[in-house]
């Protein structure tokens, strides 16, 4: 599997604390991870190559997006704008080309403030905002406390797995909205 980020580093954007190799070996680790039975959708495919993109941003630059797509006027800290169409097939071929999955925003701003109330890193909240809005890219979603949990639990498998965070490393169970 393949797997090309691309960091989106224009204006209005912030650098990215964690280099953008990082980021890539992280993305390919966690989507090797997904097992098809987690995905409610399309099956990742293991021979695909595979892009996004990641933005950073402050707050109120992910507040302007968050209010242009989502209707709501406040920052938040992780937004995902799919571009798999999980109703149109893949035709035989098309695994010659990449799948683009979409584009993660995460504002710097609230992720930097979620990591000091919780007690950890910069680089441990980016990476599990970004893992969150790599889930919501795959078709995860959290719309009751069961699924939500699930993809808690999911994100916190991922971190684990990067060594990230400690196995016995327990999420705060706050998520903005």
């Amino acid at each position: 599997m393949e797997v090309e980020v691309y960091l989106q580093e224009e204006a209005g954007g912030c650098p990215s604390p964690v280099a953008p190799e990082q980021w890539t070996q992280w993305i390919a680790a966690w989507l090797a991870q997904l097992d098809p039975c987690d995905l409610d959708e399309q099956p990742l495919h293991r021979d695909r190559h595979y892009e996004l993109s990641l933005k950073f941003t402050d707050d109120p630059g992910i507040q302007q997006l968050n209010g242009q797509f989502r209707f709501k006027d406040y920052a938040t800290d992780v937004l995902s704008f799919a571009s798999l169409e999980t109703e149109a097939p893949l035709y035989p071929g098309d695994e010659a080309e990449p799948l683009y999955l979409g584009d993660i925003v995460v504002s710097l701003e609230t992720a930097d403030r979620q990591a000091q109330e919780q007690g950890h890193s910069l680089t441990t909240e980016l990476a599990w905002l970004v893992s969150h809005g790599l889930l919501h890219l795959l078709g995860w979603d959290h719309p009751d406390d069961r699924q939500l949990a699930a993809m808690l639990e999911q994100q916190r498998h991922l971190l684990v797995l990067s060594q990230i965070i400690a196995a016995d490393w327990v999420p705060s169970p706050i998520i903005s909205a």
